[in-house]
Parts: C-alpha cells; structure tokens; sequence
C-alpha cells in the first residue's frame, strides 16, 4: 500500500512510518508531499491517488485526530492494542511531537533532539525512515525487555 505524508519528517512522521514498516504493512512505500497536497493524493488526485495519509490535515490519520492523538498513537491503537510496549512508545512518541507535553515524559525530550538532528544527517526523508529504523527498533526492544 502506498502512504502519504508530509514532507520533512522528524518526529511523528518517522515513527510513523516505522510502526507502518514493522506491523501494518513490511511492503508499504511513502510518498512526501506538500502539505497541502497530502490529502488530495489520499482522496485520488495529486500523486496517483489510492493512499493512505498521515500527519497532514484532512487525512484518515491526521496530526492530532478528535481523541487528542498523534497518527502513531491511532494506528499503534488500531492495529496491536495490547503491545505494552508499542503503548509505551506511543506515549512518548506523543510527547515529543506536541512539545508542550515534554515535561510528562522524560524519554520525549531525547526522542525529540535526535529527531531534529535527521535533516541534519539524511539527504531526503527517504534516507530518514531507512536510518531511523534502527532508532526505533532499538527503543521499542527496550521497552518490551522493561518488566510489565
């Protein structure tokens, strides 16, 4: 399936994509637009048509939905309810895509300043989702070996 989102991801945008890769769809591809051309793609036009959009206005899985959450937490909810440790990242995800809620969370901060760094390191976002792999991967690892 095909995804769509904004272009310049950091935060939510990348762990999206991960969650996505890792328990949605291992076969998905991403597309980056413009913002307001996310959910143009999503409803048919713009870039083919036939996706799903995410952290955009106006998409399935907008940047923060009617229940206050980020598209990591939707989809985390949506499709592995009872992963603890995907609702624990989920949790810090959150934090750390809406700044103002930092404080809550001291693992949001430090998710928060790696994710500013990725424009840093990458050439385009699609070098961000293939390298921040192992970021997430290592974090959700961590919290599973956490004790329930």
């Amino acid at each position: 399936m095909r995804w769509v989102t904004r272009r310049g991801i950091r935060v939510n945008r990348t762990a999206t994509a991960w969650l996505i890769r890792r328990f949605v769809d291992p076969q998905a591809s991403f597309t980056f637009l413009e913002p307001g051309d996310v959910a143009a793609a999503e409803a048919g036009g713009g870039a083919g048509g036939d996706a799903v959009g995410f952290d955009a206005p106006g998409v399935r899985y907008p940047h923060k939905d009617e229940r206050g959450r980020c598209s990591f937490e939707a989809l985390a909810q949506e499709h592995r309810p009872h992963d603890a440790a995907l609702q624990r990242l989920a949790f810090i995800v959150h934090c750390a895509d809406f700044g103002d809620e930092v404080a809550g969370c001291p693992e949001a901060a430090g998710l928060r300043a790696i994710s500013s760094g990725f424009p840093r390191v990458t050439a385009n976002d699609d070098e961000t989702l293939e390298r921040a792999a192992f970021l997430y991967d290592s974090l959700y690892a961590a919290l599973a070996a956490e004790p329930g």
